[in-house]
């Protein structure tokens, strides 16, 4: 009888996901590091594929070190106590502080210029205009 993958929910599941992400990751950017060098090489290569070239394998690098600094601040939380409980049911929530009400601002009628004052008249016109074309 052959064995069957661990679920999805396992330590071990969840791990291998992780490293075929990682990589997968490093893979294509390597793959597109490759790509940069010929184009490099070729005649009308620049020094912006040649940067390109040592930028990929970066990027392709960044998950696994995502994933490695992650579990790093877990264990370290862990090791503090600091990681949260599940909390019960009767424990009472975190209370949220209620919004602060907005200041009063001012009528901007006041202050608006004479220009504007007249081309929000005009739009004014132009808007009763289609609600009238539209009936």
């Amino acid at each position: 009888m052959p064995a069957s993958p661990p679920p999805a929910g396992s330590p071990w599941g969840r791990r291998i996901a992780i490293v075929a992400t990682c990589l997968v990751s490093l893979l294509v950017c390597c793959g597109l590091a490759w790509w940069q060098w010929d184009r490099f090489t070729s005649a009308n290569g620049t020094f912006q594929n040649l940067g390109y070239v040592l930028q990929w394998p970066l990027f392709g690098l960044f998950p696994a070190f995502m994933f490695w600094r992650i579990r790093k601040l877990r264990q370290k939380a862990e090791a503090e106590g600091a990681l949260p409980e599940t909390r019960s049911p009767e424990a009472p929530a975190a209370e949220v502080p209620a919004p602060r009400p907005r200041p009063d601002l001012p009528d901007g009628d006041e202050d608006e210029d004479d220009e504007l004052a007249a081309y929000n008249r005009y739009l004014r016109e132009l808007n009763a205009r289609d609600q009238q074309a539209a009936e």
